[in-house]
């Protein structure tokens, strides 16, 4: 068994190493490209049509407001790996990781604006009169091919029950670290929990996210400002580092071991993609239940959240543990515990490790009950309604086996089947580009440039095949 493990290991480290990151950033450039730049040129109308929008009522066609889409999408990417992900790629690659995880946020947005886009594209009403979408339909729709569509679908829905099971695992070892507690109890809290959330649908799952995840961000990111302020006389000569290491190597400095510049690329890059899920095609699926006249407008959404996820967040977490000295104190063995020792240095160690414990807690819960949704609305579409309400519950006695650490070998398989999804999706992104661009140069002429001012936008959304 722990041979096979390991081959398995070594195949998910190589995929993951060298040709999905290579896919996904040549990717990212040529649908940057393909599309003029459009995430740099019109990124003020971004912001204009997201946060600018949040509490205007709307009389669209869809499902949840985009608003809670948005919120929703970045429940399942935001959470532990903005936190502790980011620290680990700084004690492994050093300062410049940062930097290329900058670099690869800016690129993803190209490609989590097109998948989106294209969900809302090709989305559909399910049997419950609910708007349905994601890879799965585009690539069926537009392309044609069945099969690929129907591998993207199985494939997700099978990968989401390591990955809730991780997710849980890494909320019942923290709260019994934190509080003492029993982690089947903490299993048991979070399966209730999440039952009541994911048993109302997409519905309630936007109304739980659309409070509960700005709240989160803005209080972890505020905390992270003070201490940014607090030792506001390091902030250059962190930048310094940042920028520098990016291209040159460091030495060992305190308990970091040193890295290449080659260390720096990897780690920043493969933090970068896996935070913000950008090519995943998870987003599209919670983007395609959303309000709204043209898929471009809801797809702008996709371009935010790639900014609020890696360039607001992870830029905390980086910037924190750079400016307090925490990436020079804490080896890489013990790289989770960066951002708590890093806390620790202006509100001592008891807040930083409770505080840096209720905010996982309260995003993994979130973060869960969007993963359910995304497996069940593979299910449905491989099987029908019946079937997705039967995988919810495997989701959820997923989450109670993985609290308490059972069927770990399962876990092995995690990086190598979101290896199948993604390349299900990025390949199948790549061939719809001509289609991507002419939606998008549709939006700018005639929404953006406003010049049909009296023409009701038509909508973009094809009910059946």
């Amino acid at each position: 068994m722990e041979t096979f493990e390991n081959f398995i290991a070594e195949i998910s480290d190589f995929l993951w190493n060298y040709p999905l990151a290579i896919i996904l950033i040549i990717g990212g450039i040529f649908l940057t490209i393909r599309l003029k730049f459009f995430q740099f040129r019109f990124f003020g109308h971004v912001l204009h049509q997201t946060i600018g929008q949040i509490f205007k009522k709307t009389k669209k066609t869809g499902t949840i407001t985009p608003f809670q889409a948005f919120t929703s999408a970045l429940a399942s990417t935001a959470g532990a790996t903005n936190i502790v992900g980011v620290p680990v790629a700084i004690s492994l690659g050093g300062p410049g990781a940062l930097f290329w995880m900058w670099v690869i946020a800016l690129i993803g947005m190209a490609t989590k604006y097109s998948e989106i886009l294209l969900g809302l594209k090709y989305r559909e009403k399910n049997e419950k009169n609910e708007w349905v979408g994601g890879p799965q339909y585009y690539i069926r729709k537009a392309l044609g091919w069945h099969w690929v569509a129907s591998a993207f679908a199985f494939f997700l829905m099978i990968e989401l029950i390591p990955s809730t099971m991780v997710q849980s695992n890494s909320i019942a070892t923290q709260t019994e670290g934190a509080f003492g507690w029993p982690v089947e109890i903490t299993g048991l809290i979070m399966c209730a929990v999440i039952a009541i959330v994911v048993f109302g649908g997409i519905k309630r799952i936007g109304k739980v996210t659309d409070k509960m995840v700005p709240f989160m961000v803005i209080v972890y990111v505020s905390v992270c400002l003070y201490i940014l302020i607090v030792n506001i006389d390091q902030i250059p000569n962190v930048f310094g580092l940042i920028f520098t290491h990016a291209f040159t190597p460091i030495s060992a400095t305190g308990g970091f071991a040193g890295a290449m510049v080659a260390e720096a690329l990897r780690w920043g890059i493969a933090r970068g993609l896996y935070s913000n899920e950008a090519g995943l095609g998870t987003a599209p699926i919670a983007h395609a239940a959303a309000k709204t006249d043209h898929p471009s407008r809801q797809a702008l959404w996709g371009i935010f959240a790639v900014f609020v996820d890696t360039i607001i967040i992870c830029s905390m977490s980086g910037l924190v543990v750079l400016v307090t000295g925490a990436w020079q104190d804490v080896g890489p063995d013990n790289a989770s515990n960066m951002i708590n020792v890093a806390l620790a240095t202006e509100f001592g160690d008891t807040f930083g490790g409770v505080f840096i414990s209720v905010f996982l807690i309260f995003f993994v819960i979130t973060t869960i009950g969007v993963l359910i949704f995304y497996g069940e609305k593979q299910a449905e579409y491989l099987f029908n309604l019946k079937a997705a309400r039967l995988m919810r519950i495997v989701y959820i006695v997923a989450v109670f086996l993985g609290a308490i650490g059972g069927l770990q070998f399962v876990w092995q398989f995690l990086d190598l089947l979101l290896a199948f999804v993604l390349l299900a999706n990025i390949i199948p992104l790549l061939f719809l580009h001509k289609e991507i661009a002419s939606l998008t140069d549709d939006y700018v002429n005639r929404v953006y440039k406003k010049k049909t001012k009296d023409k009701k936008v038509k909508l973009f959304v094809e009910d059946g095949d």
